[in-house]
Parts: structure tokens; sequence; C-alpha cells
């Protein structure tokens, strides 16, 4: 795998509101397909029903800090 260092920081870039729209919408779908997997499916990504549940019902506002960047 080839890695390429950047050594200036980039500006962030100003997400247009149909961007976000459109993220927010991802991660209900996402969330949503989380609280229907089953207790084996969970066990196959590594997380408990408990902390499915816990992310499942979220806010819609309340993503993950690196999507807010």
């Amino acid at each position: 795998m080839t890695q390429i260092a950047i050594k200036q920081h980039c500006k962030p870039q100003r997400r247009s509101l149909l961007s976000s729209l459109l993220d927010s919408l991802s991660l209900l779908r996402q969330r949503q397909t989380l609280a229907r997997l089953d207790d084996r499916a969970l066990e196959d990504i590594g997380i408990t029903r408990k902390q499915a549940e816990v992310e499942a019902s979220r806010s819609i506002w309340d993503a993950p800090d690196f999507w807010q960047k």
C-alpha cells in the first residue's frame, strides 16, 4: 500500500445543505438496518444487542464526530 504525506493543512470544505441531508438520511437507514440485524450478524461485526439498540436509538442529528469536520 502506498502512503502519501501531505505537509500542509487543507481547509475544510463547506458542505451543502443537500449533502448534509443525504448524509443524515444515510445514517438513519444504517441505524435502522443495524436494529434489524439478528444476534449472529451482530456477533460477526463484534457488537452486542444492547450496543446495537443504543446506536439505533440515537437521534438523526447525533452523528459521529468525524462527520462534522
